[in-house]
């Protein structure tokens, strides 16, 4: 009788320690995931691309990178050539205000491409491209957001990763406002350009139109990315902040913790 209850408490003790240890790792895992801080502006931001503001200068700097498997993923015939590290580099920052998230972001670009047109277009199918992912913890919902060197924006809706895409991407368009500034020629493959820069204003009311409140403290997850097209680089480049093991925009899972910050 008293080997059975022996047994009994090691094998109780043995589930209490291990639910203990499962939930502290799921602590340790959400403490560790990346973070993205949005710095208060009393003054509101000028979008003209130029990001010359006296409050960009105080915002933390995110650089996108290749996704860790990027070179594994490559034809051993291409390895050598396209190499392990991204070959133009970048970053974002984050400010907002009572209206709007405002991100900012400066990259080195030696040919700079943007041939859509029109606004709450595929961008990505047509040149370089900078996009901001965000999503509230609250909901499956979230947004695919573009801005282009040629100041061309789209803010597709997507109701959840899970959910028929097409027409919905589409279907609840709002005006964000974008602006770019190229450092060389737009669209001419046979000079070499020093680089793009964009600033883009996230409406505040938009991302809270279903519900989700966007204040601090509230739980919102962000992911930076990049589309580079280049004729001097060995193939195009993806890249993203945080990086990724996979490249993958849609992987929610690795996306940023959203810190808006006020003093």
């Amino acid at each position: 009788m008293k080997r059975v209850c022996f047994c009994l408490i090691v094998s109780f003790l043995s589930l209490f320690l291990g639910a203990c240890c499962s939930r502290c790792c799921r602590v340790q895992a959400s403490a560790s995931k990346p973070v993205v801080q949005a710095i208060y502006t009393a003054t509101p931001v000028v979008i003209d691309g130029r990001l010359d503001e006296a409050a960009w200068q105080n915002a933390p700097t995110y650089s996108p990178l290749l996704g860790r498997a990027h070179f594994d993923k490559l034809p051993l015939a291409m390895r050598p050539t396209v190499g392990r590290e991204l070959n133009e580099p970048g970053y974002y920052k984050l400010l907002w205000d009572e209206n709007y998230l405002y991100v900012g972001a400066q990259f080195v670009d030696s040919d700079v491409h943007a041939y859509g047109e029109e606004d709450h277009e595929h961008h990505y199918l047509m040149g370089d491209v900078a996009e901001v992912f965000i999503k509230p913890d609250s909901d499956t919902y979230y947004w695919e957001l573009y801005a282009t060197p040629a100041g061309k924006m789209s803010t597709l809706f997507i109701p959840g990763r899970g959910a028929l895409m097409g027409p919905l991407l589409a279907s609840d368009p709002f005006n964000m406002k974008v602006a770019g500034q190229v450092q060389g020629t737009l669209n001419n493959w046979k000079d070499k350009d020093q680089g793009w820069s964009m600033e883009m204003a996230i409406p505040r009311v938009e991302l809270e139109k279903f519900g989700a409140t966007f204040a601090p403290g509230q739980g919102w997850t962000i992911f930076l990315a990049r589309y580079n097209y280049c004729r001097y680089l060995p193939n195009k480049e993806l890249s993203s902040f945080p990086q990724q093991q996979e490249t993958n925009f849609h992987m929610l899972e690795e996306y940023a913790r959203l810190q808006l910050l006020k003093p």
